[in-house]
């Protein structure tokens, strides 16, 4: 009976590794909501890749919607993840701020994310990450990055209230083809990130980013060719406020939708944070880019100062490539 057992399970093993070859592409790992493979779970995948792992790690999701907190701990880098298709291969759990949990602490901002990634070198393609709390649940974060030179291709960020949380400080990330929404201050934090032909989406009349840049870091946000939309009922959103007062954001050749008011950006009801946040534009487009009507302390960029905000200069000396 052990016998039969152990064949059955690795002629499903060897299924999922021939589903993986379809594309000419091999995979460590393939984790599947059926039986086509023997991994039913991204994070128990995870847990199988040893500690101070250090070699390219590469893990295949079918499509499915897996309800679980996923964490990628800081020992275990060099891990891709790749979604079957990044509409229907999600990862979920829908924790917010204030949640008792069972050892009597409380969710708060920092450890309320359905995904949690701590170690380098992470890259995510054709995923989401969802977090649906709900429209008043307060702070839900769907994805966490702490660890650096994260990447993600073609990926969504789906949620409402804080929604990608870029937490390490001076730590540095790309985004390519990337679909982000959410409510309030949905991309926000320390890091420095390049968001490459990235759309992103609001739900509410809000903030869309609430970067806290340390004052020595040259970078926080840049958006370069993306574009702003908006749910059909909002019609009042800034391009950020500062979460920090040497707050860091840029937006370059993007397209900004009606929903953008005219001043642009925010104080967060801190007048002395005018004289300290870095907050600046070039070539807006749409309905939303009003470089006449931007704040004061915001900056119009000329086409000089415009081009230093390159992907080569900004993530520097990492250069992200699609793996």
């Amino acid at each position: 009976m052990k016998k039969l057992a152990f064949n059955f399970l690795f002629i499903l093993f060897c299924c999922s590794q021939v589903m993986a070859q379809t594309n000419n592409i091999s995979y460590d790992y393939v984790v599947a909501k059926d039986n086509t493979t023997p991994y039913h779970s991204v994070q128990g995948v995870l847990n199988l890749i040893p500690s101070g792992n250090l070699k390219p790690i590469r893990i295949f999701i079918k499509k499915g919607i897996y309800k679980e907190v996923v964490t990628l701990d800081a020992s275990k880098s060099n891990i891709t993840l790749v979604g079957e298709d990044e509409n229907n291969t999600i990862i979920q759990y829908d924790n917010h701020s204030g949640i008792k949990q069972a050892n009597g602490d409380t969710l708060n901002t920092w450890n309320c994310a359905a995904v949690f990634i701590y170690g380098n070198d992470f890259q995510a393609q054709n995923l989401s990450f969802s977090n649906q709390a709900g429209f008043t649940a307060g702070q839900a974060v769907a994805l966490r990055v702490e660890g650096n030179r994260a990447s993600f291709y073609n990926c969504k960020m789906l949620g409402f209230q804080d929604v990608l949380f870029l937490s390490g400080n001076g730590v540095k990330h790309y985004f390519k083809d990337c679909y982000i929404e959410g409510t309030t201050d949905f991309i926000f934090g320390a890091a420095t990130a390049y968001f490459d032909n990235c759309h992103i989406h609001s739900k509410k009349n809000s903030h869309v980013t609430a970067a806290s840049t340390n004052s020595i870091i040259p970078f926080g946000f840049v958006f370069n060719k993306c574009t702003l939309s908006a749910d059909s009922s909002v019609n009042k959103v800034s391009l950020g406020r500062p979460w920090s007062p040497t707050a860091s954001v840029t937006y370059l050749n993007c397209f900004l939708d009606k929903h953008i008011i005219e001043e642009g950006w925010n104080n967060w009801k801190n007048p002395a944070n005018e004289a300290t946040a870095r907050y600046s534009e070039y070539n807006s487009e749409g309905p939303g880019a009003n470089p006449s009507k931007r704040v004061s302390w915001s900056k119009q960029l000329t086409e000089e100062q415009a081009s230093i905000f390159t992907v080569s200069k900004i993530l520097a000396p990492w250069q992200p490539i699609k793996r």
